[in-house]
């Protein structure tokens, strides 16, 4: 099956994109307003401009790797990496400042992503080419609200409340220097265009899986919503359960994988796991991920980032968790080229022992030199059955609970929980569960603010770092997760941003 069968227009558009392949990071300047002219009259037009909607998930930093270190980083899950530089430490140990130019760069992307969004639901309308079917229509302004959805879904979740921009071509201050609105409302508008999407989405464009597992479809949409309504502080868990069950029971018929290493294996992708995935493909500039290269790749000779912390891979070992450990984690002792890797890792191998080896994130296991062809899951089904496990406990349904655990337990050969734990225990089993399962994809983050443990967990760790003292490692350093209060789940809201904006306030403790 060809995976990139997916709208060819798409990679017309990814072609303006500028991907420095040999760059650790894109410089990519945000945008705030778009022109649209008169460019925006046929059936073509509105695929380039959708084309061009879904381009976000390649051409940013944010989906290319950063949307990661910003959950497994920030969690108990990964150390910096990369020599500690000074962006990454300060996600680590929760001392980001508002000046950072990364915070303002995924800012800028993600709404970015959404005046694309925006732009063509307000030109869609006005498009009378008759090569443009009412079908047609209605799917593209389904994807539309589900990709705008997404990126608020992105930002709400970072920020707290952030401004709603739903007019995107103008430069009225009026429209263009919003004030914040609350999280709530931003949760609110979320659901809106999520309605929106449900109503407009097909749950399959066909039979092609090439076109169903990366484009938005119903089955994405309700996964979204379910994960929206645990999310967002003002929670309804009888709503998460109604939505995973849409996704459990829909017509595009999701299943899990009989084997978990074959959702990373970078052969199996678009599978019946897969609601919702990033199509990357090898050696294409303006479509490849250049990202894995920055968690994988030793052979390049310098340190990579996303790297598996101690207490990660005790958890893995306490469970007998082989299967998933085995696919998440890889050690290495040498590089790609034979030779012993080549920088002191902190935490890990001070003194580049050539006998201890040091972990990378390995869930893309291809990085092709800055062009890899490895997806990104965005939402996969294991994720909606153990976030429907928690809604059952939740709502006091622990034998339940533990029946959708257990689902996920046994394609790994682990043991069945027990339907008899407390409502408390069963809790902490999820919780568990999930990290175990969905490691390096972006949930870690929001699983222990979700649960209100995020403080509790990265205060209570024993983690240390290590100098190399005369060829053997120095004394522990223990290292310092103070300052993750719970004004720190959430991040800086951009200096630059602010000072373009007055009506911005900064969310406390910055």
């Amino acid at each position: 099956m060809n995976k990139y069968n997916f709208n060819h227009a798409l990679y017309l558009m990814l072609a303006v994109v500028l991907l420095g392949s040999c760059k650790k990071f894109i410089e990519d300047k945000p945008v705030t307003s778009l022109t649209t002219g008169n460019s925006y009259n046929t059936a073509s037009d509105m695929e380039n401009v959708l084309a061009g909607c879904y381009n976000t998930f390649y051409g940013t930093d944010y989906y290319q790797w950063e949307y990661v270190m910003l959950s497994d980083v920030r969690s108990d899950n990964a150390y910096p990496g990369g020599n500690n530089e000074e962006t990454f430490f300060d996600y680590d140990r929760f001392i980001l400042p508002p000046s950072n130019h990364h915070n303002y760069v995924n800012w800028g992307a993600l709404y970015n992503g959404i005046a694309r969004c925006n732009i063509l639901l307000a030109k869609i309308g006005d498009v009378t080419d008759a090569a443009l079917t009412d079908t047609r229509r209605q799917q593209i302004i389904g994807e539309a609200s589900f990709l705008r959805a997404f990126h608020y879904y992105q930002l709400v979740k970072m920020y707290g409340g952030v401004p709603i921009e739903l007019e995107s071509n103008t430069a009225d201050p009026s429209i263009t220097r919003k004030a914040r609105a609350s999280e709530k409302e931003v949760y609110d508008q979320i659901v809106k265009d999520l309605d929106v999407a449900l109503t407009n989405l097909p749950d399959t464009y066909g039979s092609e899986a090439s076109v169903n597992k990366v484009r938005a479809t119903k089955g994405s949409a309700n996964a979204l919503l379910a994960k929206i309504w645990a999310q967002r502080s003002d929670r309804d868990y009888s709503k998460v359960i109604t939505y995973c069950d849409a996704v459990i029971n829909s017509s595009a018929g999701y299943s899990l994988m009989a084997n978990y290493a074959d959702l990373f294996d970078g052969s199996h992708y678009l599978n019946s796991e897969s609601i919702l995935e990033i199509p990357f493909q090898e050696g294409n500039s303006s479509a490849s991920s250049w990202g894995i290269e920055l968690y994988l790749a030793p052979e390049d000779g310098w340190q990579k980032y996303c790297v598996p912390s101690k207490d990660l891979v005790a958890a893995y070992d306490a469970e007998g968790d082989n299967v998933r450990k085995d696919a998440s984690i890889i050690f290495m002792t040498k590089d790609a080229n034979g030779q012993n890797i080549s920088w002191p890792d902190e935490n890990w191998n001070p003194c580049m022992d050539s006998t201890v080896g040091i972990p990378f994130n390995y869930k893309q296991k291809h990085p092709a030199g800055w062009g890899s062809g490895d997806d990104y899951y965005l939402i996969r089904l294991a994720d909606i059955i153990l976030l429907k496990a928690e809604a059952e406990n939740e709502s006091g349904n622990q034998a339940e609970a533990a029946a959708l655990v257990n689902q996920i337990r046994s394609r790994v050969g682990l043991a069945a929980i027990s339907s008899g734990l407390s409502q408390a225990d069963m809790k902490t089993a999820i919780l568990k569960e999930r990290r175990l399962e969905l490691a390096f994809e972006a949930q870690r983050w929001d699983d222990l603010v979700r649960n209100g443990v995020a403080t509790t967990v990265m205060q209570g760790l024993n983690e240390y770092t290590y100098s190399c003292v005369d060829g053997a490692p120095g004394s522990p350093v223990k290292m310092d997760y103070s300052k993750c209060d719970q004004n720190h789940w959430i991040m800086p809201i951009p200096q630059l941003e602010r000072d373009a904006n007055p009506n911005l306030e900064q969310n406390p403790g910055y």
